[in-house]
C-alpha cells in the first residue's frame, strides 16, 4: 500500500484539514493509498522540545524530526500545509495557552542568566521562525500556477487597484551599511569545521559558534547590518514620510529571519518614538518590555508600571507627532508597528502594489505609502514594479503572462538558514570566521548592537537547482532567468557555479539568462504585460518574495500555486500555498463559525502527490485518482465553488463538499478502472441527490461563535464537530471510508 503523509499545522489550514482530510482518506482508501498525519504545528513543536517536564500522557513525538529523516529517503511523499513561523510574541502566546491547559512549560527567558535559562531559550529557539521548512526541504522548489488556475483567473479576473502616474508610493532602502553592502563570501576547498569568534576591542575573545561543519564546495557568507547606519536611515525616512504626507510602513520578515528582523523592527520603533525611549527606555527595559516585540506588546504591558499612564501618553504624542502609520487594522487601532509578524514583506508588498500602491491609514482610508525595506538586497525588485505600474497602470489579469519560480532552498540554503549564526554584537570589536587551521576566512569590524550573520549554501543543492531550471525551461519552452547580482559577493560566487553547472547540460534551443534582480524584474514584467511567460530562477529569500509577488498580481493570491519540491533523494514534498491570511480566517471562524480559507492549494498538492505515488509505487489507481481530481478541480473553479466572501454563502466546508461531489462524478465517468467507477457512481448519486440538504446543513451553523477549545492547541473533537457540521455529508463520506 502506498503512503502519503499529510501534515497537521496551525490556524486556518489546520481547521480546513479537519473537514478535508476525512474526504481524502476515504477516496484514497479505494486506491490502496494510506494517508497518515504528522503534527508539526507550533504547539506540537514546543511540546516535543520539553518532554522532560511533561507527564507521559502529555508527551508528543518529534514529528518534525521524523519527517526530516523521511525527506532524505526515496519513498518520501509529504503534503505540507502552511505553519506558524513563530515570532517571539506568538511563541509567548502559545506557551501561555499551553500552560493554561496544564502543560508545565517554562516561561520564555527574555534575558537568560543561568545555564538552565540558556537551555530553555535554545529549545524555544528551535521551534521559532523557519523551523519547519528547512528541515523538510531536502530539495529545491518548483512553484507555478497550474493551467486550470491561470485559465480561471483570466476568465474571472480579481480586482486590481487603479494606478495613477502621480502616485507618491515608493520604496526606501539603505544605500550603505546594510547586509548587502557588507557581504563577504568564500567557497570551502575541502570538508572542514568552522568557528565564529568575536574579539572585543578590549578583553578576551568570545566563541559565538563552534563546530560549524561545512563540505567541500560549500559557499559560506558573512555580513553585518551597521546599526548606526540603520538608525540614521530610519530617522531620515520617518522625516521624509511626514514631509511628503504619505503613510510610513516598514516591511520585514520577523518570522523567518527570527533573530535579525525583530532586532531591526525594534530599531524602527525606537526611531519612531525617540523621545519616549530617551525618557522611559530604562523603565521599559526594566519591565521586560522590548520594542523588538512590537508596539502592541509594550502598550499591553504598561498597566503594570507605576508610570504606565504617563508612558502611554508619551507614545500617543509620538504617534500624533510622526507621519501617519500604515495600519494592519484601523478599526482596532493596530498599526504597522504593533506586531513584528503582522506585516511580512513578501505578502504585504505585493498586496500594496495590487491595490494601486496604497495601504490603509489611521482614518480607514487608503493612501500612498513610503515602504521601508532597510536591507537593500531585494528592495529594488519592488521599486521596479512600482515604477512600471506608475508608468503603465495596473496589470490586467485577463491577459497577463505568468512567472513561475525555480527556487534554491535545499538543505537550508542561503539567508533563511542563518538563524543559528546571527548575533547582536555585545561590544565593539571584530567578528571573524575561522577554519579548523585557525585561518581567518572572513571578518568584520563591529560596533555594539550591530547585527552580524553568516549563512551557508551547499554545493549539491546548487547543482540540483540548475538541473531543475533546465528541466523546466525545456518542458515549457519559456526563457529561464537566474536572478543573480554581480555587485553582491554571494551572487558572484553562485553565478560561477551556475555557469559551471549549465555547461554540463544540453541547453541548445533554450533561452537561459543571468540578470541582476532589478533587470530581471523589468524583463519579466515587460513580458507578462505582453502575455508572455518567464521562469524566475532565484535563491531562497527571493524565491519566497517572487512566489508571492507574481501570483498575487496574476491570481489575486499565492495560495493557488502548485508548489512541488522534488526531493534530492527521490521523494516528493508537496506544499499547499501561502498562509499569510491564516490568522484572520481562524479568528473569523472563532467569532462567527465561518471559514474563508481556500483549500485550492491542498487540492493541487494532493493531485501532484498522488501522481508521484503512482509513478514511484506503480499504483495505477493512484494515477486515476490524480487525473480525476485534476479534472474535478477544473470543474470546481469553473463553477466558482471557492468560499464566498461573506456569511450566507458556502465557506471552506462547502467548497470541500463540492470538490468531493465533482471528484466522485469524474471517478464515476472514467473508464480506466471499472471497479472504481462502480463505487463512485453510487457515491456521486448520493452526494448529488443530497446537495441541497448538505449545503443547508453547512450554512445553518454560520453566524455564531465556534468553540474549538484553543487557538494554538485546539481540542480535536471540538474542532472536528465544528468543521464537519453536516450529518448527511458525514454519513456518505464515513460509509465510503
Amino acid at each position: 500500500m502506498g503512503k502519503i503523509i499529510y501534515t497537521l499545522t496551525d490556524e486556518a489550514p489546520m481547521l480546513a484539514t479537519h473537514s478535508l482530510l476525512p474526504i481524502i482518506q476515504a477516496y484514497a482508501s479505494r486506491a490502496d493509498v494510506e494517508v497518515e498525519t504528522r503534527d508539526i504545528s507550533l504547539a506540537s513543536r514546543i511540546l516535543a522540545q520539553f518532554t522532560d517536564v511533561l507527564t507521559a500522557e502529555q508527551q508528543v513525538p518529534d514529528s518534525l524530526g521524523e519527517l526530516g529523516d523521511l525527506a532524505k529517503t526515496p519513498g518520501a511523499n509529504i503534503i505540507k500545509l502552511p505553519n506558524i513561523s513563530a515570532s517571539v510574541p506568538q511563541l509567548k502566546a502559545a506557551v501561555a495557552e499551553l500552560q493554561a491547559q496544564g502543560f508545565a512549560l517554562p516561561a520564555y527567558p527574555e534575558d537568560p542568566q543561568t545555564d538552565e535559562d540558556r537551555d530553555v531559550r535554545a529549545r524555544y529557539g528551535r521551534v521559532m521562525g523557519s523551523a519547519v521548512n528547512p528541515v523538510l526541504r531536502e530539495g529545491n522548489s518548483d512553484r507555478r500556477a497550474p493551467e486550470s488556475v491561470k485559465s480561471y483567473a483570466r476568465k474571472n479576473p480579481h480586482s486590481m487597484g487603479a494606478w495613477s502616474p502621480d502616485s507618491r508610493t515608493n520604496v526606501a532602502t539603505m544605500s550603505h551599511g546594510d547586509f548587502r553592502d557588507n557581504e563577504q563570501s568564500v567557497v570551502l576547498p575541502a570538508d572542514d569545521v568552522l568557528t565564529i569568534r568575536h574579539t572585543p576591542a578590549a578583553g578576551e575573545p568570545t566563541i559565538l559558534k563552534d563546530g560549524l561543519k561545512v563540505l567541500a564546495g560549500e559557499v559560506v557568507d558573512a555580513t553585518v547590518m551597521r546599526v548606526a547606519a540603520l538608525e540614521s536611515f530610519l530617522r531620515e525616512e520617518i522625516a521624509a514620510a511626514k514631509a511628503s504626507g504619505v503613510l510610513f510602513s516598514v516591511h520585514l520578515k520577523a518570522t523567518m529571519m527570527k533573530v535579525s528582523d525583530p532586532i531591526i523592527f525594534g530599531h524602527v520603533i525606537r526611531a519612531f518614538f525617540p523621545d519616549v525611549f530617551s525618557r522611559y527606555g530604562d523603565d521599559l527595559a526594566a519591565a521586560g518590555l522590548s520594542p523588538n516585540d512590537g508596539l502592541g506588546a509594550i502598550l499591553a504591558g504598561l498597566d503594570a508600571l507605576e508610570n504606565g499612564a504617563e508612558i502611554r501618553a508619551a507614545f500617543e504624542a509620538g504617534l500624533a507627532d510622526g507621519p501617519e502609520l500604515a495600519m494592519v487594522n484601523s478599526d482596532k487601532g493596530i498599526t504597522n508597528l504593533h506586531v513584528p509578524s503582522d506585516v511580512i514583506v513578501d505578502a504585504s508588498m505585493p498586496a500594496m502594489i495590487r491595490t494601486s500602491g496604497k495601504m490603509w491609514g489611521p482614518t480607514g482610508e487608503q493612501a500612498d505609502t513610503l515602504a521601508v525595506l532597510p536591507d537593500s538586497s531585494y528592495a529594488g525588485v519592488y521599486q521596479a514594479v512600482i515604477d512600471d505600474c506608475r508608468e503603465h497602470g495596473a496589470f490586467d489579469p485577463t491577459t497577463m503572462g505568468t512567472v513561475p519560480n525555480v527556487g534554491l532552498m535545499a538543505q537550508k540554503a542561503e539567508e533563511y538558514g542563518s538563524h543559528d549564526k546571527t548575533f547582536e554584537a555585545a561590544s565593539a570589536g571584530r567578528v571573524e570566521v575561522l577554519n579548523s587551521a585557525g585561518d581567518v576566512l572572513m571578518s568584520h569590524d563591529v560596533a555594539a548592537g550591530d547585527v552580524w550573520r553568516a549563512c551557508q549554501t551547499k554545493d549539491a543543492p546548487v547543482a540540483d537547482w540548475v538541473k531543475l531550471a533546465v528541466t523546466r525551461a525545456r518542458a515549457t519552452g519559456w526563457p529561464a532567468v537566474f536572478w543573480l547580482d554581480d555587485s553582491r559577493a554571494h551572487d558572484r560566487v553562485i553565478k560561477d557555479k551556475v555557469v559551471t553547472e549549465l555547461a554540463k547540460h544540453d541547453t541548445d534551443g533554450l533561452q537561459i539568462e543571468v540578470m541582476n534582480p532589478v533587470d530581471a524584474t523589468k524583463f519579466s514584467i515587460e513580458r507578462i504585460r505582453r502575455g508572455e511567460n518567464t521562469i524566475s530562477v532565484s535563491g531562497n529569500v527571493l524565491r519566497d518574495y517572487l512566489t508571492d509577488l507574481f501570483p498575487i498580481l496574476e491570481l489575486g493570491t499565492s495560495a493557488k500555486m502548485l508548489s512541488v519540491v522534488p526531493l534530492m533523494a527521490g521523494g516528493g514534498l508537496f506544499e499547499t500555498g501561502a498562509g499569510g491570511s491564516a490568522p484572520k480566517h481562524m479568528q473569523q471562524l472563532i467569532e462567527e463559525d465561518y471559514l474563508r480559507w481556500d483549500s485550492l492549494g491542498e487540492f493541487l498538492a494532493l493531485a501532484a502527490s498522488l501522481e508521484h505515488l503512482s509513478s514511484t509505487q506503480g499504483n495505477a489507481r493512484a494515477q486515476v485518482l490524480a487525473d480525476t481530481l485534476d479534472r474535478a478541480t477544473g470543474t470546481f473553479l469553473d463553477r466558482d465553488k471557492s468560499p464566498t466572501r461573506r456569511i450566507g454563502g458556502i465557506d471552506n466546508r462547502g467548497s470541500h463538499f463540492y470538490l468531493a461531489l465533482y471528484w466522485a462524478q469524474e471517478l464515476a465517468a472514467q473508464d480506466a478502472d471499472a471497479a472504481l467507477a462502480d463505487v463512485f457512481t453510487t457515491m456521486a448519486e448520493q452526494l448529488a441527490s443530497n446537495e441541497e440538504q448538505i449545503v443547508s446543513e453547512l450554512i445553518a451553523v454560520q453566524g455564531n461563535p465556534a468553540d474549538i477549545g484553543g487557538y494554538y492547541l485546539p481540542d480535536a473533537e471540538k474542532t472536528a464537530r465544528v468543521m464537519r457540521p453536516s450529518p448527511t455529508f458525514n454519513k456518505v463520506i464515513d460509509a465510503l471510508a
